[in-house]
């Protein structure tokens, strides 16, 4: 299992919109709103780091809305 933890920018306004699109994803395991430079972090648990790409690359960043991603793999 791979984890891997998706920082989203968003649009203005559009933060809880995301979340709730960004929840229902396959592989998405959580999705929070938050103070700082970006707006949602998503926890992401799938098989394989290509799946994590899939997810974060494919998926979330195709959500209109979306302004842009940063995804950190767990090491432990």
């Amino acid at each position: 299992m791979v984890t891997a933890f998706v920082m989203v920018k968003a649009n203005t306004g559009e933060a809880d919109r995301l979340r709730s699109e960004i929840t229902a994803l396959e592989g998405v395991e959580s999705a929070h709103i938050v103070a700082g430079d970006v707006d949602i972090i998503a926890k992401v648990g799938v098989e394989t780091p290509a799946a994590v790409k899939e997810t974060a690359a494919t998926r979330i960043q195709g959500i209109d809305g979306v302004e842009g991603t940063q995804t950190y793999i767990a090491m432990d």
